[in-house]
């Protein structure tokens, strides 16, 4: 099927997230992508989660939405928006209830797909969708999907997920690494980025951003190591911006779960709190860049990203690089990152620059300041060369095909 065009089915969570910007430039780069590149692509949301709500500033315990409408609405507005409005479905989980394309419309393209690109294992049963003659499972979580895969209790429903695919990719692209061994062959593959829709001239601000949640799921166990999220890397770098001669921002994602936290499970300040205190410049992330607009422009207008990873990607050494970081280097933009192995398939030094503790993340900064045309016109090249959609979803096809 190399070269040919194939319809194909990709999943997401854009209902799902209807407040993360970023999720939703995450998912629909894959299907404008590959619609660029000539296939006949249909989008489909069958998570079975109840989705986020979308109208309320900060949900706590009531994040998820009771009436779908306005996530149906988010997802129905970005998909016309991109040509492809009579392309999609999305599954309500209580009902259940199907929105988007007609019953009959929507059983016509599975019967006749010829791939799908489960991305983030986000179908909760994709043996349903076997009719298609190739499931493609593109990991975009490394080090936690094979955690979960070798933890001896309350996973068999995810190891049957993941064994339904034919294939399998991974955002871990130096895997195994450090990482539990799984049956599966992982096949290296990274964040599709559209660059036409990035790299617009935007007025820059003199700071370095990023875009975080707190925590995102609980810590995973496994044969006495702990992997983490970023409250435990970030924690190691609160020091940074009275060593670092650059102003830092966060667009701090607002919805908090305390028990997912690493630690003792107590806390003197909230998250944004601690980090205001400590010389960091927080944003309150749905209002910073929430939709997709709002994302673009914030990473336009910023100087570069400054960002730690989460725990587990640092400790295990998989190679996962940023969906985030692409799109601020598809935008011109250096990113000083943590390092999770990725120098060993994306060059490092220029455009992007690693670091492992408090001292390098100040020298890297240091260095982007002092020489920033430099790491500028690096950061745009190396989007070109290792994220183009067409390169990077060209290679999953015709691997997964």
């Amino acid at each position: 099927m190399a070269g040919s065009s194939l319809r194909i089915v990709v999943t997401g969570l854009i209902a799902q997230h209807p407040r993360l910007g970023g999720v939703t430039w995450d998912y629909l780069q894959y299907p404008l992508g590959l619609s660029r590149l000539g296939h006949d692509v249909y989008y489909l949301e069958d998570s079975g989660e109840w989705p986020y709500a979308l109208d309320e500033p900060d949900p706590g315990d009531g994040w998820a939405a009771q009436d779908c409408a306005a996530n149906v609405g988010h997802l129905a507005s970005v998909m016309e928006r991109f040509g492809l409005g009579d392309r999609w479905a999305y599954r309500f989980p209580t009902a259940p209830r199907w929105f988007g394309m007609a019953h009959r419309k929507r059983r016509e393209v599975l019967e006749s797909a010829d791939l799908l690109l489960n991305v983030s294992g986000t179908l909760r049963r994709p043996e349903e969708y076997r009719q298609i003659p190739r499931l493609a499972y593109v990991d975009t979580d490394p080090v936690f999907t094979q955690v979960k895969l070798n933890l001896p209790r309350g996973q068999r429903k995810f190891r049957r997920r993941v064994a339904a695919h034919d294939v399998h990719f991974s955002f871990g692209e130096c895997l195994p690494g450090d990482t539990p061994p799984t049956p599966f062959r992982w096949r290296p593959t990274r964040q599709p980025v559209v660059l036409s829709e990035w790299g617009r001239p935007s007025s820059l601000r003199d700071v370095f951003t990023t875009v975080m949640s707190w925590t995102s799921y609980r810590p995973l166990r496994y044969r006495g190591d702990t992997f983490a999220q970023k409250d435990v890397e970030l924690r190691r770098f609160l020091d940074l911006p009275r060593r670092a001669r650059s102003t830092l921002e966060v667009a701090l994602g607002t919805t908090e779960h305390v028990e997912w936290e690493s630690g003792d499970g107590s806390r003197l300040l909230r998250p944004a709190e601690l980090l205001a205190r400590m010389g960091w410049r927080v944003v309150n992330a749905e209002r910073a860049c929430g939709d997709l607009d709002g994302y673009r422009a914030y990473v336009e207008s910023s100087k570069g990203e400054w960002s730690v990873a989460k725990n587990g990607y640092v400790a295990g050494r998989a190679g996962w690089f940023s969906c985030r970081s692409a799109c601020y280097l598809a935008s011109g933009r250096p990113v000083v990152v943590q390092d999770t192995g990725f120098g060993g398939v994306i060059p490092t030094g220029d455009g992007i620059v690693a670091f492992r503790d408090e001292a390098e993340a100040a020298d890297a900064l240091d260095d982007v300041e002092a020489r920033y045309a430099v790491h500028a016109r690096a950061a745009r090249e190396l989007a070109f060369e290792y994220f183009d959609s067409d390169t990077v979803l060209r290679r999953l096809v015709e691997e997964a095909a």
